[in-house]
């Protein structure tokens, strides 16, 4: 399912994207568009052209074919500027070991000619938005990984861009670093568009309102996890377990037209009947179906919708897509 936009608000527009390495093609005219304010997560199996698809984003490859527009200028063209817009943060971020965390990040701001008169405010409200002000003046090489993925993160900030690209902004951090790394992300996302890479499926879930999945170098989905759910299982699912008979619950619902399909299950509940009823996709009809049962005297002991987890949608479009 592809998205609607507004001119106005894309930040990001990626058209027909190729790259070949040889006779390989590791990127494989891929499009999609970002807008202003979005957190996107970014997924895809080993191999699937992900990391080669943000390299390109961010200049540092450049594209066999296509293009990648950045608030309308082509990266092609204007790749200096584009530049100063994004802040990159590569799975292993590029930290110069024997630096301080202030020395880096003020060898960061050079680099992103931040002005001299600058330079210092910037760092100090960087380093305390990502939280490293107690380390500033340690070695990078003494510090621990969390607190390198935060040197990391705060370089790819340092030059105040609208875009950050984070590429596995997580890994091989402990369960306390995820999650101070996630809410960051997510406090971020307040004045920043995000394009999110990560293995770890329900980050992306508690911080991602849409996601992007390529497989083979294609872009096979592009929405939201609901409306993605929806779409592979073919319709909007209500599970039930009621208190009355088959035929009873069959002859109260089977009147709705909303409801193409009815399926009963063995229930997991002694003297309950269990069933699953699928309309399509945009259609809610839970009260419809609440309606229907309470004029025919069925107890309704539990209903809820059928959604499928990021990781099953994930495992369901690139399987099916690598077969």
């Amino acid at each position: 399912m592809r998205r609607s936009f507004c001119g106005d608000d894309i930040v990001i527009e990626v058209t027909n994207l190729v790259r070949r390495y040889g006779p390989h093609t590791a990127v494989d005219h891929a499009s999609f568009k970002i807008e202003k304010g979005e957190i996107v997560g970014f997924l895809g199996p080993n191999g699937a052209g992900k990391s080669t698809t943000m390299n390109i984003l961010t200049g540092y490859l450049s594209a066999t074919e296509g293009t990648v527009k950045v608030d309308s200028q082509d990266i092609l063209e204007y790749p200096s500027e584009i530049k100063r817009k994004i802040g990159y943060l590569p799975e292993n971020p590029p930290l110069y070991q024997d630096m301080t965390v202030t020395e880096f990040l003020s060898f960061a701001g050079e680099i992103k000619k931040i002005p001299a008169k600058e330079k210092k405010g910037r760092m100090n409200q960087i380093m305390e938005t990502v939280g490293i002000q107690d380390v500033s003046g340690r070695l990078i090489k003494n510090l621990s990984k969390g607190y390198k993925q935060r040197v990391g993160l705060a370089q790819a900030m340092i030059g105040d861009p609208q875009t950050l690209i984070l590429d596995e902004p997580t890994a091989g951090l402990d369960p306390k670093q995820i999650l101070e790394i996630r809410d960051l992300i997510i406090e971020l996302g307040k004045d920043h568009t995000i394009i999110l890479s990560s293995h770890i499926l329900p980050e992306v879930s508690a911080v991602c309102r849409r996601v992007l999945i390529i497989n083979h170098g294609k872009i096979v989905a592009d929405d939201t996890p609901d409306n993605l759910a929806k779409l592979i299982l073919g319709g909007s699912h209500i599970q039930l377990r009621l208190d009355g008979s088959e035929a009873a619950v069959s002859n109260a619902l089977g009147k709705l037209p909303s409801i193409k399909k009815l399926e009963f299950r063995e229930s997991q509940e002694a003297g309950t009947v269990e069933a699953i009823a699928e309309a399509e996709a945009e259609a809610d009809i839970r009260r419809g179906i609440f309606k229907a049962l309470a004029a025919a005297g069925i107890p309704i002991l539990m209903m809820r919708s059928m959604d499928l987890s990021l990781e099953e949608i994930f495992l369901n479009l690139t399987t099916k897509e690598g077969e």
